[in-house]
């Protein structure tokens, strides 16, 4: 297939989560045989942060303006087999009117942040999806599942909600040897988030002020500088997914901490989530609906809500419980949740629309182990 992307980011994962996701899921279909371009916004914030400016398993088309980009836009979805837009795409309405326009066979909504999502569309649209527009998609793919998907149906007329969680690269996430820069009792990576504070204040920050002894690591952007750090506690502003593992590797024990709204529909796994895990990094997680269903709780993931159950663990946890706890869910997510995985169930899916589709070009119908390798590795301006 010939499958064209409109996301946030690819190139840079400075302050977001979306570009490893895409790295993972874009890496894995290529690899299938599967063609593939990225379009994204030469954005000034990943402009100047890019790690991976150039794919090798896509072709991405930098553009600055709308206007400018349209052409080549339309020239991209004339001959593709799917088309997919992405949450928070700066774009996001123009080109899903496009798309509603267009003769693309399969048009698919990557939605990264649903309870952001349906807040935004019951309070009279995002400013990347308008409630108007959501009938148009032939697959509405969530990183929620749960009962968020039948409100999307039922509320804004989604033809086919799906669950589709985000995914790890396995020849990447792999247990890695101890590093003594990322050495630590407790970590914690990711980007500040004012609904996420709270718990991260109960779960992280007051347990380094009431264990002195025990060191601390966070990785992660745009922490404003009005919170107080205790001293045990050692800051990475930004770490690039390549030194992702040896910091899982490092940590005796990774702290998950899960954003209001994801927490409050629960079914909301977040990718640190599975990177930890596929590390084989012990993990504490606080708790929402749909845990359980991810990673057994007590057996493949300890699970905390407060302070002193945090200290509880670090304090009384020993050695080979944690890593059987990291070995087991290790396990879980190499067989339910690696990019490969993915890949897969994005083929299933997409062919399931097919099959119910008439008239549709023959060459949709997944034939990847026929399909030629599309040669990526190039990220082309447009001008």
């Amino acid at each position: 297939m010939k499958i064209v992307v409109f996301g946030l980011s690819i190139t840079s994962s400075w302050g977001n989560g979306h570009a490893t996701t895409y790295r993972a899921l874009l890496a894995a279909l290529q690899k299938r045989g599967h063609q593939i371009v990225f379009f994204e916004k030469n954005e000034e914030w990943y402009a100047s942060n890019r790690d991976m400016p150039c794919p090798e398993f896509c072709q991405v088309r930098l553009f600055d303006h709308w206007r400018s980009a349209l052409p080549a836009i339309r020239q991209e979805i004339e001959d593709c087999d799917v088309a997919i837009v992405g949450s928070y795409f700066p774009e996001g309405i123009r080109v899903t009117d496009e798309l509603a326009n267009s003769k693309v066979p399969i048009k698919v909504f990557y939605d990264i942040d649903t309870p952001i999502t349906l807040s935004k569309l019951r309070a009279g649209g995002a400013e990347y999806l308008q409630p108007r527009q959501v009938r148009h998609f032939d697959l509405y793919l969530s990183f929620t599942g749960g009962p968020i998907l039948n409100q999307i149906k039922q509320e804004f007329h989604a033809p086919r909600a799906l669950p589709f969680y985000c995914s790890f690269e396995p020849q990447k996430y792999r247990p890695r040897g101890v590093y003594r820069r990322y050495q630590c009792d407790l970590s914690y990576m990711g980007t500040y988030a004012a609904d996420r504070q709270p718990k991260l204040d109960e779960l992280f920050i007051a347990p380094a002020l009431n264990a002195p002894n025990r060191r601390f690591l966070l990785a992660g952007p745009q922490y404003p500088s009005k919170i107080k750090w205790p001293r045990n506690v050692r800051r990475i502003k930004h770490l690039s997914p390549r030194w992702h593992p040896h910091f899982y590797s490092s940590s005796r024990l990774t702290l998950n901490v899960t954003r209001q709204a994801m927490a409050e529909w629960g079914f909301s796994p977040s990718v640190r989530l599975f990177e930890a895990a596929a590390c084989a990094c012990p993990i504490i997680s606080d708790t929402w609906p749909g845990l359980d269903s991810i990673l057994k709780t007590g057996e493949e993931v300890l699970v905390a809500e407060s302070s002193s159950e945090i200290i509880f663990i670090l304090r009384d946890t020993d050695d080979l419980q944690l890593q059987r706890i990291g070995q087991l869910a290790r396990e879980r997510v190499l067989v339910e949740h690696s990019s490969s995985r993915r890949a897969e169930e994005f083929e299933q899916h997409v062919s399931s629309v097919s099959a119910g589709k008439s008239r549709l070009p023959s060459q949709i119908l997944l034939a990847a182990s026929t399909s030629a390798a599309f040669p990526g590795g190039s990220a082309q301006p447009i001008s």
